[in-house]
Parts: structure tokens; C-alpha cells; sequence
């Protein structure tokens, strides 16, 4: 998972897709991950929970959340993603978002600094 985490923030889709089960990989789309991975600031990696995926398990799920500024808007995306294990190599599967709410950071107010850096107050800049 932390692998499949720095490839978006370093902006390599190959390798997103490589990751990816054959089963699934034709579902990626791309030319949206590259975009996504390019607008976006990322803010961090928690592992959340682990289930199996030790070294003598076939399958394991890893319950993350994301966090990051697209765009000037901030997200904490919460997911349990499922991996399997085919040679030796993990490969992605699929993931659900949690029924659990993700904490989700304070917004700025309108007289704060706004958190892309501009300098500018946050209501002249991204809380237009």
C-alpha cells in the first residue's frame, strides 16, 4: 500500500497499473490517475488496520486514509483496499470505503492564510 501511495505522489502511473491484478488492471483508467496524482498536494499515508497479508498468506487487506489538497480543497479519502498475492508480488484488487467517517480537517477561516501558500487570505484566494 505505502508502495501504491508514493507512485501517486511521484506521479508513476506505470507503476499504479503494474500493481494493479490482472483481473482489474483494464478497469484503470490512466490518463485520470496521472491528472489526479499531478493536481493534487499530498498531505500523508496512515495505515489505519491490517488484516492477514503476512508472509504466508495468499490475500490481506489494508484499511487506509489518504490526505491531500486538490484543486484547494482538501480530502481524506478512507479506503479498505484488498490485495492477493501471485509469485510472491502483491497486487491491488479493489477497495470499499468504510462505513466509519474519515476525521476530517478543520477548514481555514476567511482571515486565515490560505493552506495552497499563496500568501493571500483565504477568502481572496481559495474560499472564493
Amino acid at each position: 500500500m505505502r508502495s501504491r501511495y508514493t507512485a501517486y505522489v511521484r506521479g508513476e502511473i506505470d507503476y499504479l497499473i503494474a500493481t494493479h491484478d490482472a483481473s482489474t488492471r483494464a478497469t484503470v483508467d490512466a490518463k485520470a490517475a496521472a491528472a489526479w496524482s499531478r493536481e493534487t498536494e499530498w498531505k500523508g499515508l496512515e495505515i489505519v488496520a491490517t488484516e492477514a497479508g503476512g508472509t504466508e498468506d495468499e490475500q490481506g487487506i489494508v484499511e487506509f486514509i489518504a490526505r491531500g489538497v486538490t484543486r484547494g480543497k482538501s480530502f481524506a479519502q478512507r479506503e479498505r483496499s484488498r490485495f492477493r498475492k501471485v509469485d510472491g508480488a502483491w497486487f491491488y484488487l479493489d477497495g470499499e470505503a468504510p462505513n466509519e467517517p474519515v476525521r476530517v480537517e478543520a477548514k481555514p477561516g476567511r482571515n486565515d492564510p490560505c493552506p495552497c501558500g499563496s500568501g493571500m487570505k483565504y477568502k481572496r484566494c481559495h474560499g472564493a
